[in-house]
Parts: structure tokens; sequence; C-alpha cells
């Protein structure tokens, strides 16, 4: 079976070998009720309130929302309407930490016996898509068609970032017991856990610890990018396409990041929901680069002070790897459920390349690994020709960066796609509002 295209960026996986460390608790968190995919939460607290790790300080505010813990034992210092450093509008909680750490006394094991308690469960725990995605994960598993496969994603393709392969050293045990839970609820005829090769101290121990589950597997993949993207590594392990427009389950199979099965587990076995979160801190300006486990909430500030600090002014620091993530303007920003890296850069490293016309090489082309054109969406976009860019199929783009990391004319296709999705996303909407009137106007002249 021919596999997907893509690339093959520098691994930079020197913290890969690097133990997980507890950081101290920062004085302060920040946590945002919006911090994944879907609805943000609703507060449930008020300023002023003590609150102890693991109480419920956000609750989920529609089936796509996840649940917020405190991250910190304190007071609740401010309820912040706005983003503190972009100003933008978004709710956040600051907690003034006691430095106790004190564990909500009501956190106790949930009760799972069937498939309803066990999504009961997830949600509870605030789990949401840990890979970076965000997704919730109890609305993500909330469906009722039989599965072929559950994919467990280990693949964490981006460069510099370990923190999911020192989950798969580390909590061998919860990752595999959260695999069980799946199998359990929901029957699946193989439970496959996949991991580039480049990762072969995680292989070895997750081959060791599911060897007398049956049904259970370790596939090693190619070390390429976006070799995790889900639609990427579905085809690539199964062979199954997933079209526009169609649910993951629809075609069988379910994908779930391999920290988001430890998280599970953990609550399922202890009762304690998601607080915290294992970041690799990295990059040429980090002194020591670390996987630091950081309470959700954490300024990245203390995260590089944790690591020694800077070893020279960074030019850039990313949230996320070097594909994928993305500049942050403040230190103040704080860990979010969907970070898994900072990055922070020397201006010797981050020299922006010159710009210039697109020469057609099809480079771009030849790397999607969604099959698309970037060249004719960049065209169409400058035209504003939102029914070109639905006829490209711009919305199938998981803005992966290939066509970007290959292009010699350092074009900024990557913003392209974006900003063409979210046009396209604008022309559908004023024809279904021009639809809706159109037939309200109907109405009234026939009735």
């Amino acid at each position: 079976m021919r596999k997907i295209r893509g690339v093959y960026p520098p691994h930079n996986k020197n913290t890969a070998s690097c133990a997980v460390e507890e950081m101290p608790v920062p004085a302060e968190v920040h946590i945002p009720m919006a911090g994944a995919a879907g609805k943000p939460a609703k507060p449930v607290v008020n300023v002023g309130d003590e609150v102890k790790v693991g109480q419920l300080i956000g609750e989920a505010s529609g089936f796509v929302s996840a649940h917020v813990h405190a991250s910190v034992s304190g007071k609740i210092k401010r309820i912040n309407e706005r983003d503190p450093v972009t100003g933008q509008k978004a709710v956040s909680i600051t907690i003034a930490s006691d430095g106790a750490q004190t564990m909500f006394e009501g956190l106790k094991p949930p009760t799972v016996t069937t498939r309803e308690e066990f999504i009961e469960a997830v949600k509870e725990s605030g789990v949401v898509g840990l890979g970076g995605a965000g997704f919730p994960t109890a609305p993500k598993l909330t469906f009722k068609s039989k599965l072929d496969y559950i994919l467990i994603n280990g693949a964490e393709c981006e460069p510099y970032v370990t923190s999911d392969t020192r989950t798969m050293v580390e909590d061998t045990e919860y990752v595999i017991e959260g695999m069980r839970y799946l199998m359990k609820y929901y029957e699946p005829k193989d439970m496959i856990i996949c991991i580039e090769a480049n990762k072969p101290e995680a292989i070895e121990k997750m081959k060791k610890g599911v060897a007398g589950d049956k049904g259970f597997s370790v596939h090693v993949l190619p070390s390429s990018y976006p070799q995790g993207e889900r639609k990427v590594l579905v085809y690539n392990v199964t062979g199954r396409v997933i079209m526009e427009g169609t649910r993951l389950h629809e075609t069988g199979c379910i994908v779930s990041n391999c920290t988001t099965v430890a998280v599970i587990a953990k609550y399922i076995k202890h009762g304690t929901p998601l607080t915290h979160k294992i970041v690799t801190v990295d990059g040429s300006a980090v002194k020591t680069p670390k996987n630091v486990l950081a309470p959700l909430g954490t300024p990245i500030k203390d995260l590089f002070d944790f690591c020694g600090g800077f070893i020279g002014e960074p030019k850039k620091i990313l949230m996320g790897g070097t594909m994928m993530g993305f500049a942050v303007p403040s230190l103040e920003l704080p860990v979010t459920k969907i970070n898994n890296a900072v990055l922070a850069f020397l201006e010797k490293d981050m020299q922006e390349p010159l710009q210039t016309a697109c020469i057609k090489c099809g480079r771009c082309i030849s790397k999607c690994p969604m099959n698309l054109m970037p060249p004719n969406v960049e065209a169409a976009y400058e035209l504003k020709k939102a029914d070109l860019l639905s006829r490209y199929k711009v919305g199938l783009c998981v803005e992966c960066g290939c066509c970007a990391y290959v292009c010699p004319a350092k074009r900024k296709l990557v913003q392209v796609m974006q900003l063409s999705k979210n046009l396209e996303w604008e022309h559908k909407e004023a024809l279904k509002a021009e639809a809706a009137k159109k037939a309200e106007k109907e109405a009234k002249k026939n009735g």
C-alpha cells in the first residue's frame, strides 16, 4: 500500500531521554475557560473563593465543551473577561496559589461498568485531545457505530516535542490501562498503538506492556511528517480513507492520543481530573532543555525559569513544535490543555527568509498529504473567489505546513490556507443567511 506523502524535517528530539521533572508550584496560574476546542467552560466559582487541586472551577457549557479544574490550591484572585495578554474576549480564572497543593476532598474514583458510565467518567475528567487538537474526548466517544480499529497515536512527529514519548516510557501502565478500557467498552477488532521508528525506548516498553493482551499490537511507523495527523495515520495504518465531511468513527476507526488515554486511566483509578500537563521546553535559547510537569495555567516564563532561563535573548518563542506551533507575544501566556511544548530560539536560528514570487515548481503539491494545490488556493484567495476555494477543497487542509516547508519561494502558504478556510466559511454562512431570508420571504408571500 502506498503511504501518504510528507516531508522529513530534522527531528531534534533533544529531550527524548529526559525524564519528566515536576516544577515548583507557581505563585499564580491563569486558567482559560476556552483552553480547548468547542465552547468555553462556564465559571462556577467567584472571586475570593478558596479552591483546591482538582476542584471544578469551569463547567462544560455544551456537548462539545470540557470541564476545567483547579491546578493549584489557593484563592480565586480574578475572573478575567478578556485575555490579559492579547486583549481578546476570553474568560480565564486567576488563582493565587497557597503553595500547599491541597487536594479537593470530593475527588473519588468513578464507578465504571458500562459504556455510558465510561463516557461520563471521561467527561468528568476534563480530558481533551492532548496531542494538540484539543477536541473534547467525551463527545468524540459518543457514537453507536461498530469499530474495526482503535488507533492510539504515539507518533509525535513534530520536531522537538517529546512529551508523549515520555508518557509512553514513564506512564506505560496507564497508557495500556486506558487502552483496555477502550477495548472493553468499544470492542474493536484491533487496538493498535502507533509509534514512529525514532522512539525505540517507547516502542520496546509498549510492546512488552501489550504482549499479553489479545487484539493489542504496536505498529512502528516511518519517521516522517505529518505521520501523526489523524487522516494520515488512519490511511497509513489501515488503508482507509476519511472522506470530506465524514466523521472518523463512520470509517470504522477512532484515533486517540496516548497521553489522553493515560489521563482517562488515572481518573478512573484515582479520581484525579486533568490538572497538569507534560510540556517539552527546548530550543537554542534555552539553557537546560527538559520535559516539565506543569500545572495548567502556569505562565510559560516559569517553565523557562525552571529550565535555567535563556542563554541569550530569544528572537522567537513558539507554543508547540516548529511545524504547527505558533509564535507567542508574551512570556505571560499560560500553559493550556493542548500545549505540549514551548520553544525559544536565538536570532541566528530564526532568520526571516525572503519571500519571492511563486516559481511554479509544484513541490508544495507533490508533498501535500491531502493532495491539494496550494498555489491555486493562494490565487483564488487573492481574488476572493470563495466558490473556487470550495472547488479546490480547501476545507481538507490540515494546516500541517508541508507546503511552506518545501517552498523555495518561501510563500506563506499555511497562513493563506487558514485565511482561505475562513473566507470559504464566511461565504457559506452568507449563502445560508440569504437562503433563509428568501425562504422567509416566500413563506410570507404564500401565507
